[in-house]
């Protein structure tokens, strides 16, 4: 694995930073159903921030996995699994928009592929290594940020879910270092 850089914690800080407390993706739909069914008198705000924050990414890795999908630059084993990551995505946005609704919240809106792509940087992505360091990096950014979210949520069924989030978001993770042939790390505590 890569030495974490200056630059990689700076920008992993502005990353949790800009979407408002948290990043990325992993949700089983069965496990929404107890979430916010507390009192209505439970104070949920937080963890409605958290879920915005969440649900923002999760956009920004649909539309990441779409645009680079439709790039040409994937050879069709990569392709497929980039759309399945995308299709776990779609399933993590839907489930988060569904509590924030249920608890009262308008979800966060996707932004346009333009804006994606300016932030992102995709148009400077050349090749499908290209492709896959970049969604690997993703999915690191996604992983850490949902487990460093758990302690922050009050409710602990919805930080059952944020461990579910993490989980999938390390299960992509993990699976984009092998297409690329990126050793296991040595050292313990891979994320967080």
């Amino acid at each position: 694995m890569a030495e974490d850089t200056h630059e990689d914690r700076g920008a992993r800080r502005l990353f949790l930073r800009k979407v408002g407390l948290v990043a990325g993706a992993g949700f089983v739909g069965a496990a929404i159903t107890p979430v916010f069914a507390k009192s209505k008198s439970a104070d949920t705000s937080g963890d409605v921030a958290v879920m915005q924050g969440a649900l923002a990414v999760e956009h920004e890795g649909i539309a990441a996995y779409e645009i680079a999908g439709g790039s040409g630059l994937l050879r069709p084993p990569t392709l497929k699994l980039a759309l399945l990551f995308q299709g776990h995505h779609k399933q993590h946005r839907d489930a988060l928009a569904g509590l924030i609704q249920k608890a009262g919240g308008t979800p966060v809106a996707q932004k346009t592929d333009a804006e994606y792509t300016k932030a992102l940087n995709l148009g400077s992505l050349k090749t499908e290594a290209d492709v896959v360091a970049l969604a690997t990096k993703l999915e690191l950014g996604a992983t850490n940020a949902y487990a460093g979210q758990v302690a922050a949520l009050r409710d602990h069924q919805l930080a059952h879910l944020f461990t579910q989030l993490a989980t999938d978001e390390t299960v992509h993770w993990t699976t984009l270092n092998n297409a690329a042939g990126v050793p296991i790390p040595e050292k313990a505590f891979l994320f967080g």
